[in-house]
């Protein structure tokens, strides 16, 4: 059975922090991977990012 939300429950729908968080949360998680990913695939080379972390390995 499917009703329609009246206008006072869609007022009181709240999103946009959850959302920020997750799209932060997978761009960051995105960001180690290819990090860790050059890392391990790689024989030498660096990686630099945002904030001033550099990585070398040889």
């Amino acid at each position: 059975m499917k009703r329609t939300l009246t206008e006072k429950e869609c007022k009181e729908i709240v999103t946009g922090e959850v959302t920020l968080a997750a799209v932060m949360a997978i761009c960051a998680i995105a960001i180690v991977a290819v990090v860790v990913y050059r890392m391990f695939m790689s024989k030498e080379g660096s990686s630099a990012i945002p904030g001033g972390w550099k990585f070398s390995w040889k």
